[in-house]
């Protein structure tokens, strides 16, 4: 075969070199590979990336579309509202809406940057959007209830099991951002892990304990809209769990230097780590028992959760056969046509393609 392609068009001749487009695209790499500020995504070489990406576009949704009035109503007392049941809301909003902003920082000024194929930095980019989306509607609730947001900060900061989350990837994150040789083992190691601490147990785990919590209420029809958004929050969620996922597979496929025993054991370890400090979250956000739930269930499911993350990596679980006690949030992802209440229309967010997708299963709840 040719390694040239020659077009004539009118008295003007193109030759288009083959050779050098084949290059381009072996070359193409989660990191190390082709440095260029040409943003050309043709030919797909992570054709699962583009795939994901598509995905998440179509699941797009804005935070004003969710009616809020319901949850208003319940929240001035209008219906019988338990201080347990306040307290989880205030918890949920006040962790999530400076958690969603640390993510998509990471993601941006961590991964993105680092990673070389165009693909993946497009994928990127639409997570860390989606971080801000679900940002937005964090404020959409805040002003909707009419919170003080100031004191939504001081829970944020003063609240010790909330600050040591936070210290715990955050201290990761800020050691990502220098100079970086990534053709050193511990350095692409080190990246490596920050895909997994943000994937699989900051997202993966460590947010499943007021997932749970606040999508209980809505089950018991408690803060409708809140529930909502926090539902098409978890689906987004589960993409960005596989998007990681997937590219800790392929940069340890194209670096297996990386996968030592001593740096599974280390994975593993951060995952014992975020467990335990999500434990000691959930019984602040449950002191006592509340809304058909204990905080010992919810330290089951996280323990579940975890383990899961951990053999969708290919690493060895940290407990024995943990059920999940909670089957029902499976049935809660089930999102199908949702009526905007103010404006009368059906919004279509296309839930199968994105369930198909994302790997969720009843087993990944």
């Amino acid at each position: 075969m040719s390694e040239t392609t020659t077009v004539q068009i009118g008295n003007r001749t193109f030759v288009l070199d083959r050779k050098k487009a084949e290059e381009a695209f072996a070359a193409k790499r989660v990191i190390n590979g082709k440095d260029s500020m040409f943003f050309n995504i043709l030919p797909l070489k992570y054709q699962w990336a583009y795939d994901l990406y598509k995905t998440m576009k179509s699941n797009h949704w804005e935070p004003e579309d969710i009616p809020m009035q319901k949850d208003v109503e319940q929240w001035r007392g209008m219906e019988e509202i338990t201080d347990v049941e306040r307290w989880i809301i205030k918890m949920g909003i006040g962790y999530f809406s400076a958690a969603e902003g640390i993510v998509g920082d990471n993601i941006l000024h961590v991964v993105r940057e680092l990673v070389t194929a165009p693909e993946l930095k497009l994928v990127l980019g639409r997570h860390a959007h989606e971080e801000n989306i679900h940002a937005d509607s964090l404020v959409y609730m805040i002003s909707s209830l009419g919170l003080n947001p100031h004191e939504c900060e001081a829970m944020f900061e003063d609240i010790p099991a909330i600050t040591a989350k936070n210290n715990f990837l955050v201290t990761n994150s800020r050691g990502m951002r220098r100079d970086i040789d990534l053709s050193l083992t511990e350095n692409k190691q080190a990246l490596a892990k920050n895909m997994f601490m943000f994937g699989q147990v900051m997202e993966g785990t460590q947010f499943y304990g007021l997932f749970g919590m606040i999508l209980s209420l809505y089950r018991q029809n408690k803060f409708p809209g809140i529930g909502q958004m926090f539902r098409y929050t978890l689906r987004d969620e589960s993409n960005h769990i596989d998007l990681l996922r997937q590219l800790l597979n392929e940069l340890v496929v194209e670096n297996p230097d990386i996968w030592t025993e001593e740096f599974r054991d280390d994975l593993r370890e951060t995952m014992r780590q975020g467990i335990d400090l999500e434990k000691q979250f959930i019984r602040d956000c449950l002191p006592v028992a509340a809304v058909g739930l204990n905080a010992s269930d919810f330290e089951q499911y996280i323990d579940y959760i975890g383990d899961r993350r951990l053999v969708n990596c290919r690493l060895d679980p940290l407990q024995d056969n943990v059920s999940n006690p909670f089957p029902w949030l499976a049935e809660m992802m089930d999102i199908k046509k949702e009526q905007n209440f103010f404006e009368g229309r059906v919004t279509e967010y296309r839930k199968s393609s994105a369930l198909e997708h994302s790997g969720y299963n009843d087993d990944e709840l």
